[in-house]
C-alpha cells in the first residue's frame, strides 16, 4: 500500500508547479497537448490523470516527471517546490 507523508490529502509535492510550467509555456500547452508530449514519450497518461497531477491527488513515477518536464521542456529541479 502507498503512504503519503504525514498523512496528507496529497500525494505529489510537485503538482502545482507543473500546472505553472504548462501556463508559462509559449503557447501555453493544455493537458490534451501534454497527454500527446508524454504518449511520443512512451509514458501513457490522459488529461485527467493529469489533472489528478496538478490537483496533487495522484501520485507520479520518477520517469513520468522526467518525462514531464523534457515535454515542458523545463529542468526538472524547477519543479519540485524550492525552500
Amino acid at each position: 500500500m502507498k503512504k503519503t507523508w504525514n498523512n496528507s490529502k496529497f500525494r505529489n509535492a510537485i503538482g502545482k508547479n507543473i500546472l505553472k510550467a504548462r501556463m508559462r509555456h509559449i503557447p501555453s500547452v493544455s493537458q490534451e497537448d501534454l497527454a500527446g508530449r508524454l504518449a511520443a514519450r512512451g509514458v501513457t497518461m490522459d488529461h485527467s490523470a493529469i489533472s489528478r497531477v496538478e490537483s496533487q491527488t495522484r501520485y507520479l513515477m520518477d520517469y513520468e516527471i522526467i518525462a514531464i518536464a523534457r515535454s515542458l521542456k523545463v529542468p526538472i529541479s524547477s519543479l519540485f517546490p524550492q525552500k
